[in-house]
């Protein structure tokens, strides 16, 4: 049998097609195969991460094909390592899936991780896992990291004064989802493959690829950090929500420029820029007498605004052009 589903070909079975197509990493001493991987902490520190993609709330099968889902595992939790300032070591990756997905499915899934690894951080491994059962796809990710000696990079950094910058671009994802829930849904509100294949191919394929398949600037996050960055996060839940979080940690005021903001968008409108959300970009401080490179890591580095200290009686937030922004975004207990 060619392609058998899970439950013709069973966990061995499976996991023998599964395995080998997974990246070993350079700091990787035990990888999968024994009841726990070992890892090497050149640093003596490690930089843990965690983080779910559920079907239905956070991917549609029907959108998203098994090396997206893949890809897109690697590219959304390897960017909250880069944000502290460390250079990814190793993933775990637990896998649920009904019975009757195919193999060839999961092949494709371990193709994307690989694939993803291989482009955004080189020298990453995927050492371990969990593969079960359950109702809808569910994904789950943990990401390790190494500092290399540096202190980590914390949202609570920022200092008035600073300039604050983007690495990668922003409201492309949320526009594709926009297109995808607009043009790629049938009369029963389910999606529609060929329709986002049609999608992908034309003029808006940048939007569909930052939402299905995201390339974050995860060799960006160590660079930054020597540069000296005081405060750092990865852009998952819009520029908005996302910039009032380091505010609030770093007890200042986030002002950001409305018509740079709209220049770190292209093909974005401002309001999904600011609260559309999924960017994996990186928001960052970095002291006034420092410019970065234009670009780093093939993304484009921008200067969207400044740190400001507060008054006696003011709280920290965000403002836009000097109006306050609500620190409005992707929250998942409030969606739908």
């Amino acid at each position: 049998m060619d392609d058998p589903t899970l439950h013709e070909a069973g966990e061995l079975e499976a996991l023998r097609r599964i395995l080998p197509l997974l990246p070993a990493g350079d700091t990787t001493e035990l990888g999968p195969g024994d009841d726990a991987a070992v890892v090497r902490a050149p640093d003596g520190r490690v930089v843990v991460t965690t983080d779910t993609m559920l079907e239905g709330a956070d991917f549609r099968l029907g959108w998203s094909t098994w090396h997206d889902l893949g890809w897109k595992a690697v590219a959304t939790n390897l960017i909250d390592v880069a944000a502290m300032g460390a250079r990814p070591t190793s993933l775990v990756v637990a896998l649920a899936v009904p019975p009757s997905t195919h193999v060839s499915s999961l092949e494709d899934f371990a193709r994307g991780l690989a694939d993803a690894v291989a482009s955004m951080a080189p020298g990453c491994g995927v050492v371990g896992g969990d593969l079960g059962t359950a109702p809808h796809a569910t994904i789950a990710v943990t990401a390790f990291g190494d500092l290399g000696g540096r202190a980590p990079v914390l949202r609570s950094g920022a200092r008035a004064g600073d300039a604050v910058w983007c690495v990668g671009g922003l409201g492309l994802a949320a526009t594709g989802l926009r297109h995808l829930f607009a043009q790629a849904l049938d009369a029963a509100a389910e999606p529609v493959r060929a329709a986002a294949e049609r999608l992908r191919a034309g003029a808006d394929g940048a939007s569909i690829e930052a939402q299905l398949a995201p390339v974050s600037p995860i060799a960006a996050g160590t660079l930054l950090a020597d540069l000296g960055a005081t405060a750092m996060l990865d852009v998952s839940d819009g520029l908005a929500l996302d910039a009032a979080r380091v505010a609030r940690a770093s007890g200042v005021r986030i002002a950001l420029d409305g018509a740079a903001v709209a220049g770190a968008a292209p093909g974005a409108s401002l309001e999904a820029a600011l609260h559309g959300g999924e960017d994996h970009a990186l928001l960052v401080a970095l002291p006034a007498g420092v410019r970065p490179p234009a670009e780093l890591g093939g993304h484009a580095v921008r200067r969207i605004g400044a740190v400001e200290a507060l008054a006696a009686d003011e709280r920290p937030g965000v403002t836009l052009d000097g109006a306050p922004l609500a620190p409005r975004g992707w929250d998942p207990y409030r969606a739908g």
